[in-house]
């Protein structure tokens, strides 16, 4: 899928299935990592066995991936030993920069992973990585750069009835631009030294819905950062001392102009527990920030998002009711 749409036009998502993984690409999935070749792109849908380990990291990118079926059927994706670092995703779900494309972007849709166990962390992405990337800066300083980020990030992704457990990184990153994506009747556990879910500028009308978060935080749960309409509800999160959810702007980071504010997000029926007497462990803080952190004027000298105003901007959000116990 290229999108070429000018900024102020959304795009629209057309996916068709995928085809079913062949012998081969099952058997090289399947196969242990070497040195030099650890990982597998996968262009086809495949039901695994409740035995099966895939110990290679599983790379979703560009159009070609668009429409890919991963039924784990039980599964276990990633692995524990050695611990991976920052950059070794269990999945990776990634947009493609095209060749001469003038700013044009592959990107994947319609992908679903249902039924897995997930070590490690996983991570989609369009114009960059997190929020701090090359293309996704150069961008920002602009106008219409929610709408480029959009249309170059990964949409329509689904995580159903999974288990993906932290070791020591951020479980599920949604990096800027990712929209439409739905994590349901899942559940994160283990250990992150920050979030446990974490949805970064630009990105939009992202579900999450009927899971249960208990990872052992270094910070609050999720980071709604400069990231509008989404639906977090239904959830069960395990606080482990920390805060709930906190919806903000990361003004200036990078020198990134953070475009949209973290607004019309609907945090409802959830219930929080262990959030403990803690300071900073209150459930929900909308514009947590403030505008007040040391980078913030890093992106100065453009007329527009965080870099006219460092404040987090957050208006129209619905909080209530939720549940503390």
């Amino acid at each position: 899928m290229i999108l070429t749409l000018p900024p102020d036009r959304p795009a629209i998502v057309e996916t068709v299935s995928a085809p079913a993984c062949d012998g081969a690409t099952r058997a090289r999935l399947l196969s242990p990592p070497v040195p030099g070749d650890g990982s597998v792109t996968l262009r086809c849908s495949i039901r695994l066995g409740p035995d099966d380990h895939v110990a290679r990291r599983v790379i979703l990118e560009g159009a070609e991936a668009s429409g890919v079926d991963i039924d784990c059927n039980g599964a276990t994706l990633g692995r524990a030993e050695p611990a991976p670092a920052l950059a070794d995703f269990a999945v990776e779900i990634r947009s493609r920069a095209l060749v001469g494309g003038n700013g044009a972007w592959s990107r994947p849709s319609g992908i679903t992973i249902r039924d897995c166990r997930i070590l490690g962390h996983v991570r989609i992405w369009g114009m960059a990585v997190n929020g701090q990337g090359a293309a996704l800066k150069v961008s920002s300083h602009g106008r219409g750069h929610t709408e480029r980020a959009q249309a170059a990030a990964p949409t329509d992704v689904s995580i159903r009835d999974s288990t993906i457990t932290a070791l020591g990184h951020i479980p599920l990153y949604l990096a800027p631009g990712v929209t439409r994506f739905t994590l349901t009747g899942s559940t994160l556990t283990g250990r992150s030294g920050s979030t446990a879910l974490y949805l970064d500028a630009e990105s939009a009308d992202n579900v999450i819905a009927g899971n249960t978060v208990s990872v052992d935080t270094g910070r609050e749960a999720v980071a709604v950062d400069g990231s509008a309409r989404n639906r977090i509800t239904g959830n069960r999160f395990e606080l482990h001392g920390r805060g709930g959810v906190r919806l903000y702007r990361n003004c200036g980071e990078g020198g990134t102009v953070r475009h949209q504010t973290p607004s019309d997000n609907v945090v409802t029926g959830n219930v929080f527990s262990g959030g403990g007497g803690l300071f900073g462990a209150t459930a929900i803080v909308v514009n947590s920030r403030g505008g007040w952190r040391l980078y913030c004027g890093e992106d100065a000298g453009y007329p527009f998002g965080s870099s006219l105003d460092d404040a987090d901007g957050g208006t129209g959000n619905v909080v209530a009711p939720n549940t503390v116990e």
